[in-house]
């Protein structure tokens, strides 16, 4: 396994691109071209991101032609797309509405998953379960009929609804989870214990395991929503834009703003874009956080081919189609800590933090 960890402050490397002294210009170039549009901010991250991508290939002092020119030719992709999706909206189909057999067939379907995650309870767990859902016996009651505490029957009910919900979606999809790490994980989800997520791993076992990973669509809804917590599945260039708007979102809210939302979004796109070109699938995890320090934490993981040697994959220059560098050096300069982890054969993980200065801005 190979690792390296950036301190909170990394030394700037000679002639590296200075992001921040860019930003201003090509915000100017974008507005001059689109206004108000909707797409300006994206336009000026995506320029950033080809900069950093050739920096090891523009000439001392040429930085600022490249970068205009650049986000020229970005805004007229921009323009082009928008033209395409125009001429051809019209070949649009509208999904066909499934007739009433088929809605039949499909409560059916329904009511045999949902007998046989009943089934599949033990006879405690279904007794206590519909004496409280369907007889409406209080949990007072119940703790009086078995001895316990009430606490105690409402915690086994919790769990007792996790497990039936994971039994009803194995039901319903006609299998069984093929290996013994898929239950643990799915009732985690289920009941959405965030602790035992984590000592499960699993975020890293639903990008792992394609069925968990359809299953746990339905089971992450259950959960009480966060909105200082952000999850974006990565597997396409339009996943990239998400993620970094997503990024770009929370920061916004958290009080970021000028030249550190800028570089906070293009750090997220760069290691979303990674995930995209050389694994194929993953996830970027956006997250606030308020203690010891203010900021956005950023974790962005995959299953993919992993990589070789961190270290040489963290210099500038370091851009081969054979690894997975490309921009990597970039978006570690971008950030106030970055960190990675990483097992050829087994995907990678980076962590990266920007904090709000002192005075609780960023």
């Amino acid at each position: 396994m190979s690792t390296a960890r950036v301190p909170d402050e990394p030394a700037q490397p000679g002639g590296a691109v200075d992001v921040a002294a860019l930003i201003p210009m090509l915000r100017r170039i974008v507005a001059a071209r689109v206004g108000e549009h909707p797409a300006a901010e994206d336009l000026v991250q995506e320029t950033l991101v080809r900069v950093l991508e050739a920096e090891d290939r523009i000439e001392p002092g040429m930085i600022e032609p490249y970068a205009i020119a650049t986000a020229r030719n970005v805004m007229a992709t921009m323009w082009r797309r928008k033209d395409s999706e125009s001429r051809n909206r019209h070949r649009a189909l509208d999904p066909s509405v499934p007739d009433e057999a088929e809605d039949v067939v499909v409560a059916s379907e329904e009511q045999s998953a949902i007998n046989e995650a009943l089934r599949r309870l033990t006879d405690r767990e279904r007794e206590v379960l519909l004496a409280h859902e369907i007889s409406g016996q209080a949990t007072r009651s119940l703790a009086e009929d078995s001895g316990s505490t009430a606490g105690a029957v409402a915690a086994q009910l919790k769990r007792t609804r996790a497990r039936l919900r994971v039994e009803y979606l194995l039901a319903l999809e006609h299998t069984e989870p093929p290996t013994d790490e898929c239950r643990p994980v799915l009732l985690a989800l289920s009941s959405a214990d965030r602790r035992r997520q984590r000592e499960v791993d699993a975020g890293r076992h639903l990008l792992e395991c394609d069925l968990c990973a359809k299953l746990s669509q339905p089971l992450l809804g259950r959960g009480p929503l966060r909105d200082n917590e952000i999850h974006v599945a990565i597997s396409a260039d339009p996943d990239i834009v998400a993620a970094r708007q997503a990024a770009r979102e929370l920061a916004i809210r958290a009080g970021f703003s000028g030249a550190d939302l800028t570089m906070l979004a293009t750090a997220v796109s760069e290691v979303a874009r990674n995930i995209v070109r050389f694994a194929r699938s993953g996830e970027v995890t956006i997250e606030l956080v308020d203690g010891p320090r203010a900021g956005i934490h950023v974790v962005a993981r995959d299953t993919g081919p992993g990589i070789d040697d961190v270290e040489v994959a963290l210099k500038d220059g370091f851009s081969t189609y054979d690894g997975l560098g490309l921009g990597l050096p970039g978006a570690r300069r971008l950030m106030d800590e970055f960190n990675i982890v990483s097992e050829p054969g087994h995907g990678t993980t980076v962590t990266m933090t920007k904090w709000f200065d002192k005075k609780g801005t960023a």
